[in-house]
């Protein structure tokens, strides 16, 4: 998913330059990318089946390569448009069916583990975008389509067998499992900086927190793909070589142990704190080469943001299931898609006067988006307890429960 999805970053000005691609053409096909990639999103709201569908995760992995390789094929725009659409639906459904698969079958492993998964999207980036600096000097922009598709062909084989979310059984016991949250709660526990004991469970409603973390993540969507599509191009305008391709990589590599990190600093810190951190150093990150300028504001730019925006994604899909909201992998990364769509849209004007501004108000929304996740803190269920249906138990015999006396069932 991160060439097949992010690569473009780093081609696009390889197409300004040889295939006479405009600043809004590019930023259109980056759009079409993002549409489908809500196309995707909604499909795994309204069939939920095709989350726990291996044919249809290869299926994506094949055509989502095949994508790649046919962009060399036209110089038709209207073409590139409908490929980007198809990569981004595909891209959307790849994503949506390994979450789910990780918050299933690792649901009982250490939170770091999940998050080294989510790094394959930054070795992606970073792998891509070492191919298109390789290249970029004794290549055109058809090499590089063409050798990132063979890329996403060899990756895909590797993911060939990932087992997608299984099936729930649904039975009386399950259908009846409540949600609740603990009346006590402390401040301390060895396990985490916001530990809990739990007392009695009472019901509560998880809608008011869902609301704040979608709201946030949609935002963040909206800062993070202005960034994702045009940081390349922007540091390449003012520091004409090697720096903008070179940036991209460290922003993929960056992105390899950033969600495992963010989740280790899960077990002493609270997710919404967690979260309002990523985004308040996501949005210094992407004003810094707007701002400043020069190599070492270009690469402290990539590391920054490379470190939080899978971070956000890890950090705001938990906090989701941590909420156990109904389908909320599949209701965020909708949100996430919107935003992604409306972003290049709404900086398109500002492009015909270089890509800073881009850059400067993609930074603001990012801020925006970090007080909604302060907003989220507000209140925030830390400690959510699953309490389940009591059934008849045979009760003991006198003889046979005193060897248990005094202890806790």
């Amino acid at each position: 998913m991160g060439v097949g999805r992010f690569v473009y970053t780093p081609i696009l000005p390889l197409m300004h330059a040889g295939a006479g691609l405009s600043a809004g053409a590019g930023a259109n096909l980056a759009t079409a990318n993002y549409i489908g990639y809500l196309v995707g999103a909604l499909a795994g709201i309204l069939a939920p089946a095709l989350v726990r569908s291996r044919a249809l995760l290869r299926t994506s992995l094949v055509v989502l390569t095949g994508t790649l390789a046919a962009m060399p094929a036209t110089h038709d725009t209207a073409v590139w448009f409908a490929l980007r659409l198809l990569a981004g639906a595909t891209s959307a459904l790849i994503f949506v069916i390994a979450v789910s698969s990780l918050l299933s079958h690792l649901r009982e492993y250490p939170a770091h583990l999940p998050g080294w998964a989510f790094g394959g999207v930054g070795a992606g980036i970073a792998l891509s975008g070492l191919l298109v600096l390789v290249l970029g000097p004794v290549a055109d922009w058809r090499a590089a389509w063409w050798a990132s598709a063979a890329l996403a062909a060899v990756l895909a084989v590797a993911a060939w067998n990932l087992r997608p979310e299984a099936p729930r059984a649904t039975t009386p016991a399950t259908t009846a499992t409540t949600v609740t949250t603990a009346t006590t709660v402390t401040e301390a526990t060895a396990d985490s900086g916001r530990g809990s004991h739990t007392g009695a469970g009472t019901r509560i409603r998880t809608h008011r927190w869902f609301t704040a973390l979608f709201a946030s993540y949609t935002l963040e969507g909206i800062g993070y793909i202005i960034a994702g599509t045009f940081l390349v191009a922007a540091i390449e305008q003012s520091s004409p070589g090697p720096l903008g391709g070179g940036a991209w990589v460290l922003v993929g590599l960056a992105a390899v142990p950033s969600s495992a990190l963010w989740a280790r600093l899960g077990r002493r810190w609270s997710r919404p704190d967690l979260l309002l951190a990523a985004l308040v150093v996501q949005a210094v990150g992407i004003a810094l080469p707007a701002l400043i300028g020069g190599a070492p504001a270009a690469l402290l730019s990539a590391a920054l943001f490379g470190a939080t925006f899978i971070g956000v994604s890890t950090l705001a899909l938990a906090t989701g299931a941590h909420l156990e909201f109904p389908r909320s992998v599949a209701l965020l990364t909708a949100g996430y898609s919107v935003g992604q769509i409306l972003g290049p849209l709404v900086v398109a004007p500002l492009l015909h006067h270089g890509y800073q501004q881009a850059l400067i108000l993609a930074a603001s929304v990012v801020l925006v988006a970090a007080a909604a996740a302060a907003v989220l803190r507000v209140g925030f269920p830390h400690h959510m307890v699953v309490v389940r249906p009591t059934v008849p138990v045979r009760q003991p015999a006198p003889a046979e429960s005193a060897p248990d006396a005094g202890s806790h069932r």
